[in-house]
């Protein structure tokens, strides 16, 4: 009976995957045992991998391939219990590819390692095996499983066989999970317990805001069944413009909340780079991980990377605009929604602004809709007085001071603090005190180079 080198209870695709790499290294250094190929039945691994293959109707040798890329996350040291069992003092075997990982000290498989178990040394079966990598390939085209970029004049093959985060939560765990916020994914889900009521907007912009809403609940069924896709670009994209504090981040959750669809909202600062070209592949990888699910994605301070073009001056001007037109086109390719946000329309290029489906205005609110939004952001059961301990109404005396609705809640966040403090330490009763009101929104004013009167 042949050695085992898999993990106790391990699952069939181990197992399957051992005896692969057993039987491929049997053929170059012959042993006693006997080493047959092993039959492929894909019905016997585990629920999600036998799901996926089954779903997307994969080959053989996209199968195998799909278990050469998850095995270093499920059993790290396979490939290095085998061969070294099979090879020995012999020395490195460069036939089977593999690299070792910067802090991974294991074997990482390359595409020659999958060529070279799928392919041997039978030259067209090689071949075949690499156009697995190809770009119009299932796997790359949905980033799904792709190599890494190889130095330059390196062989193609000797790219590390990368399984997308995505994917290998679903194969390990049966499920995505929700990605986390990285270099590779610079994306925060945002989510809020508020509701459209809690949005003071004017009348225009709030039936703006609903064509957004029949856009995310419809658009489906108008590419379906009624076969518009073919006659409609793909995606819908808006500009949020406006003062900060007025509502753009607070609608894009909304939106999302109402549709039951997940806002991711890209921290720009860890997208754009300053080497050149490495601000396409960070969007690249955020776009991919999108594509498909129906995110609604974020942009922002979005004139950081989408403003006006410059003229070209030097390397990184060009490569800027570059980025520039990679994103314009990346958007329009998108088959979601994409939400663009800024304080200033005048600083996002003009070319750009004529592509968007929507272009929503969210203006500083009027003095009644400030009042509106004071009495929504303090708790039901305080008691404005003012400093002889009387009754006053705080939101109507206050709502003058042209501040947004993002700046109201600090001052009601501090003004709630203040009033928390006394009463914890004198056993008052709840009072939100004018004093403290207007206390914030000098702080508030002043951040801003503004005067307080």
């Amino acid at each position: 009976m042949s050695q085992s080198f898999t993990d106790r209870n391990a699952p069939e695709e181990l197992r399957y995957l051992e005896q692969l790499i057993l039987y491929r290294l049997n053929t170059w250094f012959p042993s006693d045992e006997d080493h047959q190929e092993p039959v492929l039945d894909t019905g016997k691994w585990s629920a999600a991998l036998a799901n996926f293959i089954q779903e997307h109707q994969l080959s053989s040798d996209e199968a195998v391939l799909l278990l050469i890329g998850l095995v270093p996350h499920v059993q790290s040291d396979l490939f290095d219990r085998v061969i070294s069992y099979k090879i020995q003092d012999s020395g490195d075997f460069q036939r089977i590819g593999g690299v070792r990982g910067k802090d991974f000290r294991g074997f990482i498989p390359t595409g020659e390692t999958a060529v070279f178990l799928l392919g041997d040394d039978d030259f067209e079966r090689r071949l075949e095996i690499q156009r697995l990598f190809w770009p119009d390939h299932l796997f790359e085209k949905n980033k799904i499983l792709w190599l890494t970029d190889q130095p330059s004049g390196e062989p193609v093959m000797s790219g590390k066989i990368t399984l997308s985060s995505e994917y290998l939560d679903t194969f390990i765990y049966g499920k995505p999970i929700p990605p986390r916020f990285s270099m590779n994914f610079p994306a925060k889900l945002i989510h809020t317990d508020l509701g459209w009521g809690d949005l003071v907007i004017n009348d225009e912009l709030k039936e703006q805001i609903h064509e957004l809403k029949s856009w995310l609940k419809y658009n489906d069924q108008l590419v379906g069944e009624w076969g518009m896709g073919s006659r409609l670009r793909r995606g819908y994209r808006a500009l949020l413009y406006g003062p900060s504090g007025t509502g753009k981040t607070f609608t894009a959750g909304l939106l999302g909340k109402e549709v039951g669809k997940d806002v991711y909202k890209i921290d720009l600062s860890m997208v754009v780079s300053k080497y050149i070209g490495e601000t396409e592949k960070n969007l690249e990888l955020l776009f991919a991980r999108a594509e498909d699910k129906g995110w609604i994605l974020f942009f922002d301070e979005a004139d950081a990377l989408f403003g006006k073009r410059t003229n070209v001056r030097d390397a990184h001007d060009k490569y800027a605009n570059q980025e520039v037109s990679y994103l314009l086109q990346r958007i329009e390719d998108y088959n979601g929604m994409v939400i663009l946000a800024t304080n200033m329309k005048n600083n996002i290029d003009d070319a750009f602004i004529r592509r968007f489906n929507a272009v929503l205005k969210f203006s500083l609110p009027e003095a009644d809709e400030r009042a509106k939004i004071w009495r929504l952001a303090f708790p039901g059961d305080v008691r404005f007085c003012d400093e002889k301990e009387e009754t006053v109404d705080i939101p109507e005396l206050v709502k003058s001071y042209p501040i947004s609705g993002g700046y109201i809640v600090n001052v009601v966040h501090y003004a709630s603090i203040k009033a928390l403090e006394r009463y914890n330490e004198q056993k008052a009763v709840k009072n939100i005190y004018l004093a403290d009101v207007l206390y914030g929104i000098k702080k508030e004013l002043l951040k801003e180079g503004k005067p307080f009167n």
